[in-house]
C-alpha cells in the first residue's frame, strides 16, 4: 500500500511510568512503521512523565515533546500536511487538541482511545477532559480499544463515521518465554487504580492471606501508603517494560485485573494479557463479555472470581498442565494478537477513510459550485 505520513499526539511513548499507553503505543507504531509508513509522535512534556523516561529516542519512529497548545503551532506544518493525524486519549488538554488538528489537518483525522469505556463513562457526566461528543463526527476513524456492542454506540448514538476495534498488543520479539527460576505463585503488573483495587483483593491478596505458605507479588506504583499487604506479598514500585518478560518468567501464574467501565462494557482486553500471555505465563483472569473471542476460558486463560477458586489452581494444579496452558496462550497470541496483526489493521482501516474521504470531495466541490 501507499506509504503514509502520520502523526499521532499521544498520552506518552517516552516514559512507561504509571500508564500502558506507552507499550501499546510502541509495540503498534514500531510494527506500522515496518511495513514503510513515517510516524512523527508528538507528546505533551510534563513533569511525572519526565522524571520516568524510559524510551528518549525510538528507533521506529521520530519524537517530540511539546510543552502547551501554543507550543503545538511549531508543528502546524507537518500536521497540516500529513495524511493522517491521530489523537490519543488522556492527552492533556486533548480536547483543545482534537479541535486544533481537525481545524488544521488537510488529511484525515482519527482518535486512538486505550480508555473507551472509561471516555464514554466521563462523556456521561459531562467530563470532556480529553474528548467532547461533537468532536466525535468529525474524526474519520474513531479506533476503539474496545470491541463489540460498544462500536454501534460509537456510531449509532456519538455519529462516528467509522468506529473500528484496535486492540492492545505485543510485540513477540520484546515479550519471548524466558528461563527463569520462579519466585512467585501468582504476580499482578498493574497502576493502581481504586476500581480495580476490589478485585486484586478478592483473587490475590485475600488469597494470600489464606495460603501463607505460597508467595505472591503486585508491582506498578501509585498504590497508596499505609495499604495492609500480607507478608508473602512482595511489593515492586515499578517494572520497566525491558524487565516485563523477566517478571512473568518468575510467576507461576500472572493475574489481569480489568476496570470497572470495561468489565461492563466487555470486549476490553488489558495490554498486560497479551504481554503475559506472550511470555507463556498462564494468566488468571476476572471475567467480562468477550474475553472468550480472544482466548478461549479453560484451554488457553483460567476465570475466577472467587478466592477458593485461584487457591485451588495454584495449590492443585501439575506443572505440566500449567505449562502447557501458558503454550496454548502464547500460540494463540502469535496468531491472531500480534502488533503486526495491529498495524496491518490499522493501515486498512486509515487507507479507507482516505478513500472515503476522496470520494466525498468531488460531491462538496459540485455543491460549492
Amino acid at each position: 500500500m501507499t506509504k503514509l505520513r502520520v502523526v499521532v499526539l499521544g498520552l506518552s511513548l517516552s516514559s512507561s511510568w504509571g500508564n500502558g499507553h506507552a507499550t501499546t503505543f510502541r509495540a503498534l507504531l514500531r510494527a506500522f512503521t515496518a511495513r514503510g509508513h513515517d510516524v512523527l509522535f508528538l507528546e505533551r512534556d510534563v513533569p511525572w512523565y519526565a522524571a520516568h523516561r524510559d524510551l528518549t529516542s525510538p528507533d521506529f519512529c521520530r519524537l517530540e515533546l511539546y510543552s502547551d497548545l501554543k507550543d503545538l503551532d511549531r508543528y502546524r506544518d507537518v500536521i497540516g500536511n500529513a495524511d493522517a493525524v491521530i489523537v490519543g486519549s488522556y492527552v492533556p488538554d486533548g480536547t483543545d487538541v482534537g479541535r486544533y488538528v481537525q481545524r488544521l489537518a488537510n488529511g484525515i483525522v482519527a482518535f486512538y482511545d486505550i480508555d473507551t469505556p472509561v471516555t464514554l463513562a466521563k462523556m456521561e457526566r459531562g467530563d470532556y477532559e480529553y474528548l467532547s461528543p461533537s468532536l466525535i463526527p468529525n474524526y474519520d476513524v474513531y479506533f476503539s480499544f474496545t470491541g463489540g456492542p460498544t462500536l454501534d454506540v460509537l456510531m449509532e448514538r456519538y455519529g462516528s463515521p467509522a468506529a473500528r476495534a484496535l486492540y492492545c498488543s505485543v510485540d513477540p520479539k520484546s515479550y519471548p518465554i524466558l528461563d527463569r527460576e520462579k519466585r512467585w505463585d501468582l504476580s499482578y503488573l498493574g497502576t493502581y487504580s481504586p476500581d480495580r483495587q476490589p478485585t486484586l483483593e478478592r483473587l490475590l491478596i485475600e488469597p494470600a492471606r489464606r495460603a501463607p505458605h505460597l508467595r505472591f507479588a503486585v508491582a506498578g506504583p501509585q498504590y497508596p501508603e499505609g495499604t495492609d499487604w500480607p507478608e508473602n506479598v512482595e511489593r515492586i514500585d515499578h517494572v520497566p517494560p525491558d524487565d516485563h518478560p523477566t517478571f512473568y518468567a518468575q510467576s507461576r501464574y500472572t493475574l489481569n485485573v480489568t476496570r470497572a467501565d470495561m468489565i461492563r462494557a466487555g470486549y476490553s482486553p488489558s495490554v498486560r494479557l497479551f504481554e503475559a500471555a506472550a511470555c507463556g505465563t498462564p494468566i488468571i483472569s476476572d471475567i467480562w463479555d468477550g474475553i472468550e473471542t480472544l482466548l478461549e476460558p479453560a484451554n488457553e486463560i483460567l476465570l475466577a472470581s472467587k478466592p477458593e477458586e485461584v487457591i485451588d489452581v495454584l495449590a492443585t494444579w501439575p506443572e505440566d498442565q500449567r505449562s502447557a496452558m501458558g503454550q496454548r496462550a502464547r500460540q494463540r497470541i502469535l496468531a491472531e494478537h500480534t502488533a503486526a496483526h495491529r498495524a496491518a489493521s490499522m493501515e486498512r482501516d486509515l487507507h479507507e477513510a482516505i478513500r472515503h474521504r476522496r470520494q466525498e470531495q468531488p460531491f462538496a466541490l459540485a455543491v460549492e459550485s
